[in-house]
């Protein structure tokens, strides 16, 4: 049964994003800052309730605005490609979603250098296309660095170096190395726990992961 009690808070939270949207738009003109920053927020809405055509095209008038405006390597265009390059791999089309990633990741390491946390992140979103092309080696290669780079300048139980790890621990798993993969999977879980306690969504889910591990016939 479609829970439609549950979607109705969604569809009136997408409707004040296009009324906010046209209200820009009218006042402001459709390339103006704050008129492509209200496309940003509509697409995240739609994406959210599942359009995602509707959702990469406003993304793409928004990399297109704000290159226009701002340049291909400003921050905020930088994020707006970061936004369509998730909405190109979920549609499947993952070798134009790796390219604007490798873009990304160039333009995160100019301006902020490799160990910056927005770089890195970066890179960990790169290397989950790379993993989606069936690439295992080159991720690992990535996760890897980033994870070494992570646990060095921000310590191994920051978030992002757990989150690393589980990434990490996924692409082991899709390589058959099930022995390592399991091993840093507790390692995340047992960080969280100590982080942020039993009951914490995080823990829940990186314990979620090690079900699935301890579940599937090949371990």
């Amino acid at each position: 049964m479609i829970d439609t009690a549950g979607q109705k808070p969604l569809q009136d939270s997408c409707e004040r994003q296009k009324h906010s949207l046209e209200e820009s738009r009218n006042a402001l003109g459709e390339d103006h800052p704050d008129t492509l920053t209200a496309m940003l927020d509509l697409a995240d809405c739609l994406w959210a309730q599942g359009r995602l055509i509707a959702a990469r095209k406003l993304e793409e008038a928004v990399v297109e605005g704000r290159r226009r405006l701002l340049g291909e390597q400003h921050p905020d265009t930088l994020k707006a490609i970061g936004k369509l390059a998730v909405s190109l791999a979920a549609q499947g089309n993952l070798e134009q979603a790796r390219q604007l990633q490798e873009q990304i990741v160039r333009g995160r390491r100019a301006l902020l250098g490799d160990a910056d946390l927005e770089t890195l992140r970066a890179v960990n979103n790169l290397a989950g296309t790379v993993a989606a092309q069936g690439d295992f080696t080159r991720a690992r290669e990535l996760l890897a660095s980033v994870l070494a780079t992570t646990c060095c300048e921000f310590g191994e139980r920051h978030p992002d170096s757990l989150t690393t790890m589980s990434n990490l621990a996924a692409v082991l798993w899709q390589e058959g190395d099930r022995a390592e993969a399991y091993a840093l999977q507790q390692q995340v879980v047992e960080s969280w726990r100590r982080e942020r306690g039993e009951d914490d969504e995080a823990t829940r889910a990186a314990a979620a992961v090690i079900e699935m591990m301890e579940r599937d016939p090949g371990y």
